[in-house]
This record gives C-alpha cells, structure tokens and sequence, in this order.
C-alpha cells in the first residue's frame, strides 16, 4: 500500500508542470508588461501554494524555526477552543470604556467609531492568519516579524508585544482593585488589592496551554454580560449615580471634543479591540488554523461588535453625561457593588488571557534558545522551572506598573497609544505588504494605498495619542 501511495505521488508530481522550486524561480521576477503574463504568475502562485498546503504545511508545522522539533501535545486547541479563547482575550474590561466614547463623541460618531474600528480590526486579525498560512511553523507574532523583517524588527516587535500584554494585564489589576475598594467599602487599600489581583492572576497562569484559557472563555463572557446588564436594568429603572432630581436623559447625537478628548476616545475603542497581539500564538496551538481560524475570527468579531454596540449605546442613551468610566459605576444604589461582583472572574480571565501570552512567549524563546523545544509541554523540573520563574516575574512588573499608573482611563489610554496602534492595525499592514511584495494588480495597488494609510495612522497614534495619554493622566493625578 505505502508503494502504492509513493507511486501515485509521483505520478501526481510528474503530471505537474515543473517542480515547486522550479515554478518558484519563475516567480522570481515579476512583472505586469501584460494582462497574459499576470494571469500566468497568478496561475503559478496558486500551483505553488496548493503544492506548499499538500506536501509542506503539516512538515513546517511540526517544527520551529531553527528546525528543532515541537513537543507532542503542543497543538491542542479545537474550533471551539480558539472561538472561547478568542472571546476570552478580547472581550473584557474594554467595553466598560465604550459608553464614555460616546459620552465624548456622541452617540453617532461614536457608534461609527466601534463598528469601523472593529471591522478594521478583524481586517488585520485575518491578515496575520494569510501569512501564518504561508510560514505554519512561526509561534507567535515575533516569529513572523522575523520572517518579514529579520532579527531587528522581531526585537522590536518582541519588545512592543511585552510592553503591550505586561499594560494590559496591570489594567486587569487595577480595575480589580477598584472592584475590591468598593466591595470592601474601603477597608482593603489600592495597593494591597492590586496585589491580591495579581496573585490571583500568578496563579491563574500556571497551567501552560491555551486550551486553558479558552476554559475561562464561558465565565468570562457570561461575567460580562451579567455586570452590564445589572447596570443597564438599574439604569432603566432609576437615574444615574450623580444625577440631581427631575434630570431627563439627553443623548447628545454629535458632540464637539476637543482634539485630545476625541482622541483619547478612539484610543480606548482600540483598546477593546486589543487582542490581535496574541492571535499567532493561538494559531501556533491549534490543531487545523488553517481551517479553523477564520471561523473562530469571524465568530470573535461579529459578536465583540454586537455587544459592545449594545452596551455602549444602551448605558450612554440611560445614563447621558452622568455615563462613567468603568461604566459600572454610572447605576445607583447597591448596583455598582453587584455589578463589580459579577465582573471579577472577566477581569481576571483578561489578565489570565494576556498574562498568558507574554509568559507563553518568553517560554518559548527560551526553550528555543536552549535548543529544548521537544520539552515545552512535559512535564519535568527543567520546564516548569521555567516556566514559574517566567511567571513570577511577569506578574511583578505587572504589579509595580499598576501601582505606578493606578488610574483606568490613563493606562487604557496609554497602552493603546503606545502599543495596541501596532499591534491590531501597524504590524498587520507591514505583513500584508510583505506578503504581497510580487504580485502586480490593481488590486494591490489599491491595498498598498490603504496599507500605508494604516501605517501612518498607526504612527500618528504612537505620537499624539501618547501625548493625550499623559497629559490625560497628568490631569488625573492633579486632580
């Protein structure tokens, strides 16, 4: 039978008009003098492709970059798995920001803000999954950025991506800590909770796979949707927190901000729409990305845009200008108290998700670099060693940053300005470039036009919404 099997494949190949290698060297230089000779390179990139995804994928996918081995049992994730993994990375705490956006941007501005930044976002996210697709055996977003940019641009991309997931992780700390102070009415101090929110998180790291984190996929969601629609009942029912007697509810449909107010509002659109950073890694664990990812994005971002349009809108048209960031405290009453009760396991599920992804990173760069790729999902003294001092020490800088930047807008703010500008839309447009760099069309002429435009946003974030940021949190303090 296996001679069988052999003698088929070489027949296959033989009918074939050329090698891989060779129709690669025809591509080698590109050219668009005439629509023939572009069809016949679109024809050859598709035979080269359709030959890569047969005889290649499964190979490169079992593999690292270095050629070393991957672990039995590292590919554990199922369609559902990635869905639930995905749900549990982006939606969170970034909603609880989105009715203020609209506060400052009004209802219309605002609303086009979440739905186009959030189609955007699901743009880039599949980008990352057209070039996983041509090199499986990357392991995360720093893999890739060394394949299209070599060794500089992935410790860039390395630094940026920590920087990223240690900020959003001490955002998970300090909205734990505001839920704490008030649950304990003042008795447990910021500093002590955001402790305890940390520690709670350490342990919640552990477990080294993401199969585990999509485990907290189905309490994180049904947390979220519970504290929101507690604050949107209470809303209904009563007034805001602060609204004086006879107040009537007001939406302004098109505000007038200023220019940092509206872009400290796009920031934190950004924010909840921040988890593009941990998709190749997700991609890395699964059993089939390439069948299945798309699937699980399309599932991800067709329902984080339905909630976080209801939500935002529904607290904003109840709660007017009295609308509060987190959103929870805009109800009255005791409703507060039970809204951030119920928020705990979302909030600690958003740093599990990001937590997780920093450690999994530098987890992996060091068994790479130790050249013990084959341990990364045993069980023996050497891994989990790693493992847990990796952890620790994530969690600490966590911590130190949280106490240093204890205010939830600013981190919100700064974090996107800093990093989520790159990591969901300015990277994505460089591998897209990349990706395309020898194909001739108008069509890329056109994503070349948008790609570029994407880049140049992102670099106007990285400065003026740095400056929004802290002049933001500059404020804050003062006050």
């Amino acid at each position: 039978m296996d001679r069988r099997n052999r003698a088929d494949d070489a027949e296959q190949q033989a009918r074939r008009p050329g090698s891989v290698d060779e129709q690669m060297a025809l591509l080698e230089k590109p050219t668009c003098s005439s629509a023939s000779k572009r069809h016949a390179i679109s024809v050859r990139v598709a035979d080269v492709e359709v030959a890569d995804s047969s005889h290649g994928v499964d190979d490169q996918a079992s593999r690292v970059a270095d050629d070393t081995p991957l672990a039995p049992g590292f590919r554990t994730m199922s369609r559902w798995d990635t869905i639930f993994v995905l749900l549990t990375n982006q939606v969170g705490l970034g909603v609880l920001t989105l009715p203020s956006v609209l506060k400052t941007m009004g209802l219309v501005p605002g609303t086009i803000a979440i739905v186009g930044l959030g189609g955007l976002s699901w743009f880039t996210a599949f980008e990352l999954k057209l070039l996983y697709d041509r090199y499986p055996h990357v392991l995360n977003i720093v893999d890739m950025a060394r394949v299209v940019g070599g060794r500089g641009f992935a410790w860039v991309t390395a630094f940026g991506m920590m920087l990223l997931v240690v900020m959003t992780a001490a955002s998970a700390s300090v909205t734990f800590s505001t839920a704490a102070t008030m649950l304990s009415d003042g008795a447990l101090g910021s500093t002590a909770s955001i402790g305890i929110g940390c520690i709670c998180c350490w342990v919640l790291c552990m477990p080294r796979t993401a199969r585990f984190v999509s485990r907290s996929g189905i309490p994180s969601c049904v947390s979220i949707l519970a504290a929101t629609v507690v604050v949107i009942a209470g809303l209904a029912a009563g007034k805001p927190a602060d609204a004086p007697a006879g107040w009537r509810r007001a939406p302004v449909w098109f505000a007038s901000p200023s220019f940092r107010d509206g872009l400290n509002a796009c920031l934190k659109v950004c924010y909840a729409f921040s988890g593009n950073v941990s998709f190749v890694s997700y991609m890395a664990e699964m059993n089939n990305p390439q069948r299945d990812f798309h699937v699980a994005l399309a599932w991800l971002e067709s329902s984080s845009i339905s909630f976080y349009v209801f939500v935002a809108v529904s607290i904003y048209c109840l709660a007017g200008e009295y609308t509060t960031s987190p959103a929870l405290g805009s109800a009255a009453g005791v409703l507060p108290l039970v809204a951030y009760g119920l928020v705990i396991p979302s909030v600690l599920s958003k740093g599990l998700a990001f937590g997780h992804t920093g450690i999994k990173f530098a987890y992996v760069e060091i068994m790479k670099h130790y050249r013990i790729t084959d341990e990364m999902a045993t069980n023996n003294a050497r891994s989990w060693s790693i493992w847990l001092g990796i952890g620790t020490g994530f969690w600490i800088l966590s911590l130190v940053l949280s106490i240093a930047v204890p205010v939830f807008d600013s981190i919100v703010s700064m974090t996107s300005a800093i990093t989520i500008a790159w990591f969901s839309f300015g990277i994505s447009a460089i591998f897209s470039l990349y990706r395309n760099v020898e194909v001739c069309s108008w069509q890329k002429a056109h994503m070349t036009l948008f790609n570029s435009l994407l880049i140049i946003g992102a670099l106007f974030l990285n400065g003026a919404g740095l400056w929004s940021s802290t002049t933001e949190l500059k404020d804050a303090l003062a006050s």
